[in-house]
């Protein structure tokens, strides 16, 4: 009989093919592994959508204020939600309601310190609100109002222009202390909805 010669170059081949299939398998099978992992730590949720918000504007008789209900762009942090709602307040009602801010009134910064909004408008809250205390009052509480009712945990707000404490917009309301909301300001109208 005759013996026949193992063909080492065939099998050096086959060798490292299994070797390579191997390594493969292994590496598919780890990652495999790791796609089927849970998180340990579960993904901080960010806000969505739109959320239902109240604000106030000044009754038809100016004798008060009422509310009209707003969808808005849901916000991530309490001051930049505060920011946003005096940005609607001075946007104006979409329904019977009157404006209480100029149009032009720009908010430059919110800050919460403790159970108070800082509000910082620019100059423009000065240059356009009309003269009178009716004016000023509504002006005042249509913001403070708005904010504190929207978010409970604010008991008050402090107004400021162009980064400075002011005494009074319009000669009238005290402002060098964070004003409280007064929602006695409040007379009763048919409550809007905007979609």
């Amino acid at each position: 009989m005759k013996r026949t010669k193992p063909h080492s170059r065939e099998q050096l081949v086959l060798a490292a093919f299994l070797i390579a299939a191997i390594v493969f398998g292994l590496l598919f099978f780890g990652k495999y592994q790791a796609s089927r992992e849970l998180p340990t730590t579960k993904p901080e949720p960010k806000p969505v959508g739109t959320v239902q918000v109240t604000l106030f504007f000044a009754t038809p008789d100016a004798e008060g204020l009422g509310r009209e209900g707003r969808q808005m762009a849901a916000c991530e942090s309490l001051p930049e939600c505060v920011e946003s709602l005096v940005d609607e307040v001075a946007n104006g009602p979409v329904g019977d309601l009157h404006p209480t801010l100029p149009p032009n009134a720009v908010v430059h910064d919110v800050r919460i310190e403790g159970e108070t909004a800082v509000v910082d408008f620019g100059d423009d809250l000065l240059k356009g609100l009309p003269g009178g205390s009716s004016a000023e009052m509504a002006a005042v509480y249509s913001v403070v109002n708005t904010i504190c009712l929207n978010y409970p945990q604010i008991k008050g707000v402090k107004f400021l222009v162009e980064g400075a404490e002011v005494e009074t917009l319009t000669g009238h309301l005290d402002l060098r202390l964070p004003i409280p909301p007064d929602f006695s300001l409040e007379k009763n109208n048919k409550k809007v909805a905007t979609p």
